[in-house]
């Protein structure tokens, strides 16, 4: 199997990633097929350079991101998150904003349900 991964370059404590597509059998930093960009995490915010073209090509061809490629390509926008995965947590504001809505709705017809009472006019004792 053909995976996209992270590929560690760089020192001791200064870490720089290519992305590369490789053998799924072969080592974290050994033998790739080929080198679609790269990932620097140090400067602020971090440098990341990848081919989009290149990517769809090797999916199209069965290549499968790995975890860390997978969030790396959803956060520069190359992939789309799937709704289904359990990684995927909404915002908190997302969540409450549906939950304040269905409290309104069940509010409003509880309201609209009470018949209106008119005050009766009180006669006036002498």
């Amino acid at each position: 199997m053909v995976k996209i991964r992270l590929k560690r370059m760089g020192a001791k404590k200064r870490p720089f990633y290519r992305l590369v597509v490789a053998d799924s059998r072969s080592p974290r930093d050994g033998k790739f097929i080929e080198e679609i960009g790269y990932y620097d995490p140090l400067p602020n915010p971090a440098t990341v350079r990848i081919d989009v073209d290149k990517v769809h090509e090797w999916m199209r061809k069965g290549a499968r991101p790995s975890d860390v490629a997978r969030k790396l390509l959803e956060r520069e926008g190359i992939l789309q998150r799937n709704a289904q995965s359990r990684r995927v947590v909404a915002p908190a504001a997302e969540v409450e904003a549906p939950a304040a809505a269905v409290a309104a709705e069940a509010e409003a017809p509880a309201a609209a349900a009470e018949p209106e009472v008119e005050a009766a006019p009180q006669e006036e004792q002498a």
